[in-house]
């Protein structure tokens, strides 16, 4: 395969990966990572490391717009940075003494965690008033703004959802990947804040998380710019184009379809690495 085709097959599949990523909310390396490794054979861990930089850059320009308006709470986000950058140093770190084939397997399960989590019902906390000793005493309790007016929110849970953003940072920095549905999982069930701010407020957290671990890829020379540079274009383009259709459209039934693609993609991760395919 020459080097023109395999561009424009990446640029392609991480369109479609950051347009999948965008309207389910997963974010692209669920797609791209198995497009690189399964589809074109390249090494898990390259693919993990052009992840991460398209991790960062969708990240990073879909963050800003939100906290513009007000709806992400920064202060959990900082918080709560600590624990994931922390361990997303260090999953990245025994990335390099796991057997490529358990990586995989990980990854298949996380997918299918991931695909769970994406068409669940989601549980609206917006009426939560009551609030936890260690929220105020860091003060993350927040509002953000609805067409009925500002709404305020307390949080519950510190300690639970801090000890869970310890494991999305492992898994995040492990597999290239943002850990969204864990995030969310984090933010939404245990510390119970409002689903649009558990959403952003995990969107703005995943840069940062990635670029922890980003470091680590980037000296070990798995970060190739021949692979990253038309994942992140791809991917960005793809997000652009996902977050204009999101606004009209209804994608609970997209959302179902995904899923579905997302658990074939997770089966054939856990079959080849299983399989010793991908070692």
């Amino acid at each position: 395969m020459s080097v023109l085709l395999f561009t424009v097959i990446i640029l392609i599949g991480a369109f479609l990966a950051g347009l999948v990523g965008s309207l389910t909310g997963l974010g692209g390396g669920v797609i791209i990572i198995p497009l690189l490794t399964l589809a074109l054979g390249v090494d898990i861990h390259y693919a993990i490391g052009a992840s991460i930089v398209s991790v960062i850059a969708t990240s990073s320009g879909s963050a800003a717009a939100y906290v513009k308006e007000g709806i992400t709470n920064i202060r959990i986000g900082m918080f709560l940075e600590i624990a994931t950058t922390i361990s997303a140093i260090f999953g990245a770190v025994i990335t390099i003494y796991i057997n490529p084939g358990y990586i995989a397997v990980i990854f298949g399960l996380i997918l299918m965690f991931s695909a769970v989590m994406m068409v669940r019902k989601k549980v609206d906390n917006s009426d939560n008033v009551t609030t936890s000793k260690l929220g105020n005493i860091f003060r993350l309790n927040g509002s953000y703004p609805t067409a009925e007016g500002v709404k305020y929110y307390a949080v519950h849970n510190v300690v639970g959802g801090f000890i869970m953003m310890f494991f999305a940072g492992i898994i995040s920095g492990l597999l290239g990947i943002g850990s969204g549905a864990l995030k969310v999982l984090a933010m939404d069930n245990i510390m119970r804040l409002p689903f649009k701010v558990s959403t952003t407020t995990s969107n703005f957290m995943m840069g940062v998380t990635a670029a922890a671990s980003a470091v680590v890829y980037l000296h070990r020379g798995q970060i190739v710019p021949g692979i990253a540079m038309p994942v992140t274009i791809g991917v960005l383009c793809g997000a652009t184009v996902g977050a204009k259709i999101l606004v009209r459209t209804q994608t609970d039934k997209l959302k179902i379809i995904f899923a579905i693609v997302v658990v074939f993609l997770a089966l054939q991760m856990i079959y080849n690495g299983l399989s010793g395919q991908l070692s």
